[in-house]
């Protein structure tokens, strides 16, 4: 069932996080569509809800804009309350929250992301439906069919940062190789202790992987072409 409405933009997307030893690795590309139109070809779909928490969002743009504005404001809230940055896991709890409660009216896939002093670095995948998932790595949006099978073949537990960001960096342009929704540029921030670094990385510097070739049949070795023989006519 398509949960768009009529002109509804979408951010038809790839979006992904990974964690290593003292961080999160977070990354989106940046397509927006509506309908087979790109309406954003540079759209920032790493949203910040605190100082060290992020979110990467899929699905209705107003819908998941709506949602991290909320539980930005709830967080605020959790500051101002107990004097202390909130842990990563309460954020998503508030995501998964707004998003089960109102599961049959919102299109929001959401990864959310970050660094606390009680656990550390920590992913947490909210998939369509409001589900809360901690994982390693997560990722999600329309693209992600397409790598899963990459990432399950090359992650691996114990990596540093540098490992984490091309991880990062060559699943998103796999998917975005792959998946028309998904394209533009890569954007990526590494989470620490220390603070929030931004990354970019633009659509003509993207890695790139084998894309295929034509086969005529005169490349085939061996092959005898047949000019076409016109069919005779009564």
């Amino acid at each position: 069932m398509d949960r768009l409405k009529n002109g509804e933009v979408n951010l038809g997307t790839s979006i992904m996080a990974v964690q290593f030893d003292h961080g999160v690795v977070i990354g989106a590309d940046s397509r927006t569509t509506t309908g087979s139109y790109i309406a954003n070809r540079v759209t920032d779909k790493l949203t910040h809800v605190h100082d060290r928490i992020y979110c990467c969002r899929s699905g209705s743009a107003a819908d998941t804009q709506a949602i991290a504005d909320i539980v930005h404001y709830a967080l605020q809230l959790y500051t101002q309350q107990f004097g202390a940055a909130p842990p990563v896991s309460s954020a998503a709890a508030i995501f998964q929250k707004f998003c089960y409660e109102n599961k049959d009216a919102l299109s929001a896939g959401i990864i959310v992301a970050g660094w606390d002093k009680e656990v550390g670095p920590s992913v947490y995948n909210i998939p369509v439906g409001g589900g809360l998932f901690r994982q390693p790595w997560a990722i999600g949006g329309s693209g992600s069919t397409y790598v899963y099978g990459y990432c399950d073949a090359t992650y691996q537990e114990g990596w540093g940062k540098d490992e984490a960001i091309q991880f990062v960096k060559n699943t998103l342009a796999l998917a975005m190789s792959r998946d028309g929704s998904s394209g533009g540029v890569i954007r990526m921030c590494v989470i620490t202790e220390d603070g929030v670094e931004r990354l970019f990385v633009p659509g003509d510097q993207l890695p790139t992987f084998w894309e295929g070739h034509d086969v005529l049949p005169a490349a085939i070795k061996g092959a005898k072409v047949i000019d076409p023989v016109p069919m005779a006519v009564e």
